[in-house]
């Protein structure tokens, strides 16, 4: 077993061996994203002065800005009195550390204002996420994308998919998409979506639609031929065109100013329900 520095052993690392780090701004103080490290991820970011974060989807060490180019200059490290947090104060190279363009990934603010609160998005996309991702063909770029499917607009950047949970990615594309209404057309697929029309955006659902059946289908042939290559390949695929579906359907609420919280809630209501009593009683 290796036996960690001093410095590392004073540290109290989850069952998971990982601990949060929060990265500040060190002129602003400004808090711009939070994740996750491992004492070998720590470490590195103490020797390097660069930060390196933990995936826990993939596994494995992440260098911030390793796709992006947005990388953490680290110029202090500081450790909470419960030694089970670890703050960092960083220099972020291009001023974007989240996903979606901006300058922080806490950039929705609750809005207490109406009589239910709300969260709003309050900073601007400092650049166009596409413009950031969209023409990185490294292979380690395509084989993160494959592990984590994100809509083919690249709205989102798979960096920051260990820090969110389903539902403020859901919250997040909701702001993305609202946003991409006043959009130039040129500026991002999903611009250019919405300036063709309601008829071409239900087009594309019933295109991502078909093609989900047919993955669906390859699926199961695969899985009645016992075939384990080819199964997890056309279950990768399944996952991908679902999430195009999902993806487009979205469009099509935000095109009518609603938002995806609407249907999480019709789901809820339906939760517990019979199936046959719920559609006797639409």
């Amino acid at each position: 077993m290796t036996t960690l520095p001093t410095w590392l052993s004073a540290i109290k690392f989850n069952a998971d061996g990982l601990i949060p780090a929060i990265a500040q701004d060190h002129e602003s103080g400004r808090i711009l994203m939070m994740a996750w490290m491992t004492a070998e991820a720590l470490q590195l970011t103490a020797q390097t002065q660069t930060a390196v974060y933990y995936s826990r989807s993939r596994a494995k060490l992440w260098h911030k800005g390793e796709s992006s180019g947005h990388t953490q200059k680290v110029h202090d490290i500081r450790l909470d009195c419960d030694a089970d947090v670890i703050v960092l104060s960083v220099t972020q190279v291009g001023g974007i550390a989240c996903h979606t363009g901006r300058e922080s990934c806490f950039y929705q603010r609750l809005d207490l204002s109406g009589t239910e609160p709300k969260w709003q998005s309050v900073d601007k996309v400092v650049k166009d996420p596409s413009e950031i991702y969209g023409n990185k063909n490294n292979s380690m770029a395509k084989n993160r994308e494959r592990a984590h499917p994100t809509p083919k607009d690249n709205e989102a950047n798979i960096d920051h998919a260990d820090h969110s949970s389903p539902s403020s990615i859901l919250q997040q594309l909701d702001s993305v998409l609202a946003e991409r209404k006043l959009a130039d057309s040129d500026s991002s697929y999903v611009a250019s979506l919405y300036a063709k029309g309601l008829n071409k955006i239900l087009e594309k659902v019933g295109e991502e639609a078909t093609e989900s059946i047919i993955a669906a289908k390859d699926l199961a042939i695969s899985d009645e031929r016992n075939d384990k290559p080819s199964y997890d390949k056309a279950r990768d695929e399944l996952i991908y065109e679902v999430a195009d579906v999902w993806f487009h359907t979205l469009i099509t609420l935000a095109w009518f100013d609603i938002g995806s919280d609407a249907v999480l809630e019709e789901l809820a209501r339906r939760f517990g329900l019979s199936g046959l009593d719920e559609k006797a009683a639409r």
